[in-house]
């Protein structure tokens, strides 16, 4: 979800602005996946790497993120949408932390849309916490190194439970993935915008999507392969 800060700079007004906006976008995609069947959902809303941001910026997402819990939780709820919390929550101070527990408690047992909001997240910290899991597994004696693939790794990535990735949108014009879910975009197909968040509305997501229908997934095989299954 990139381009809150530039949204709000051409605004003149400051970073935390764009953040606030994003909100609404968020709701937007949410409603929009609900409209179209779209079974899981997952947000990059803050990297292990935007600890380095300005104090004051930092601050103010942290706070945004408590106020978000607080409102919005009970009409996810509703939705039927289950709230999920992905990365290395213990950064977060323990009333942060609280909420989040509260949040996937009270929608643990929803189906209609699995909501992941990926904080204090980064795909190489997945990658390698998955690779400490299976190192103190094999210390148990619980798995050989010999049976260490890649099956056996992935099961303790973020999201393991869930079906594979299948799209991937980055807005706000950059073309990388920027540490975000590194070993969970193997196949996924890329769509890059250079809509603003604050600016993604249902419209914008339904492009992606139709973008995405539009597109041959291969797999490693050919195209002829694909035809015929």
């Amino acid at each position: 979800m990139d381009g809150n800060g530039r949204w709000a700079k051409a605004r003149h007004r400051p970073r935390s602005f764009g953040h606030s906006a994003g909100r609404k976008a968020v709701r937007e995609t949410v409603e929009c996946c609900l409209r179209e069947g779209v079974e899981v959902l997952t947000l990059f809303a803050f990297s292990s790497e935007n600890w380095q941001r300005p104090q004051d910026e930092v601050g103010a997402l942290m706070e945004l993120f408590v106020r978000a819990l607080d409102k919005e939780v009970d009409e996810l709820h509703g939705y039927g949408v289950r709230v999920r919390f992905i990365g290395a929550l213990q950064a977060f101070d323990e009333l942060l932390q609280q909420r989040m527990r509260a949040a996937m408690a009270k929608t643990a047992d929803n189906q209609r849309l699995q909501l992941n909001i990926a904080v204090n997240y980064g795909g190489r910290w997945d990658i390698v916490h998955a690779a400490q899991q299976a190192a103190a597994a094999v210390a148990r004696g619980e798995l050989g190194v010999e049976e260490l693939n890649e099956a056996s790794l992935g099961r303790w990535m973020s999201l393991a439970d869930l079906p594979p990735l299948d799209l991937f949108i980055r807005t706000g014009g950059e073309y990388r993935l920027s540490n975000f879910l590194l070993w969970q975009t193997a196949y996924a197909e890329l769509y890059f915008t250079d809509t603003l968040w604050p600016d993604f509305d249902q419209a914008s997501l339904r492009s992606a999507i139709e973008d995405y229908a539009r597109r041959e997934r291969r797999f490693g095989r050919t195209g002829a392969q694909v035809a015929r299954t």
